[in-house]
């Protein structure tokens, strides 16, 4: 089977992208995981597959790194946003369906993108840190040495005792700059190791941020390994909305593939 693909990053978080509306490429665990094997294969983060939608522009699916269906990605999103534009699949203004549900993003330019986001839990205090769900589930630790920091150890530690083993959650480690800037450095589940950036992480720490009053800002930059994401909303007595992140979409290269 050959496949032609993009390839993406946003703000350092990569991803392999397929137009897959006409239902050509099916890809086992295995096949996901060669390509996105960065020795033998392609190299990513995970797979963003364009799927044809009756309601929206399109639907994404996203596949981890460890070849399962993953929940919503925000860095991927955007990414899948920029390659439909490329591809003349949408204008610069799209609606599209994703794990949580239908979202719209907008391309400000060839590079960036700002695209809505939604909280779909409740914010938890937990033994551990915060808890919420932002399309994906994240947990908020807060820290004063991201730089420091073994990312990978420490999530992985979280994200396999025994109470987040089974479901599963990424660890974001966030540090405070400033009012309105925060660091942070992310675990995600499914690549299983700190990833360059990550979008529903970025969003989830800035909300948790000020939902502990660590800022009285809603309109929060998050500095991610990989670059940049700015996280806004409206906070009305800790109830979020009008939340969206923008950030960049940047395309690598694309080619051809035989798998």
């Amino acid at each position: 089977m050959k496949i032609n693909f993009c390839k993406y990053n946003g703000a350092g978080n990569d991803f392999i992208v397929v137009d897959n509306r006409n239902k050509k490429v099916k890809l086992n665990k295995s096949q996901i995981l060669k390509l996105c094997n960065r020795n033998v294969g392609i190299g990513a983060d995970g797979i963003i597959s364009l799927e044809s939608s009756d309601k929206t522009d399109f639907e994404i699916l996203h596949y981890t790194s460890d070849g399962t269906l993953g929940s919503l990605c925000g860095n991927g999103s955007r990414c899948a946003v920029s390659f439909a534009h490329r591809k003349k699949i949408i204008s610069r203004k799209t609606r599209f369906e994703a794990f949580d549900g239908s979202h719209e993003a907008e391309i400000i330019d060839d590079e960036l993108i700002i695209m809505q986001m939604k909280l779909n839990s409740k914010i938890i205090e937990n033994d551990y840190g915060i808890w919420l769900d932002t399309g994906s589930p994240h947990l908020i630790v807060e820290t004063n040495n991201t730089d420091e920091m073994d990312v990978k150890s420490a999530g992985r530690s979280i994200r396999y005792n025994n109470f987040y083993r089974e479901e599963g959650v990424n660890v974001n480690f966030v540090e405070k700059v400033s009012d309105d800037v925060f660091k942070i450095r992310t675990y995600e589940r499914g690549v299983e190791d700190e990833t360059q950036a990550c979008g529903t992480g970025s969003t989830a720490s800035a909300i948790c941020m000020n939902y502990l009053g660590r800022t009285n800002s809603n309109e929060i930059k998050m500095r991610c390994q990989g670059g940049d994401l700015e996280v806004r909303f409206i906070n009305n007595d800790d109830e979020f909305s009008e939340i969206s992140i923008k950030g960049p979409a940047r395309f690598v290269f694309e080619g051809v593939i035989e798998i």
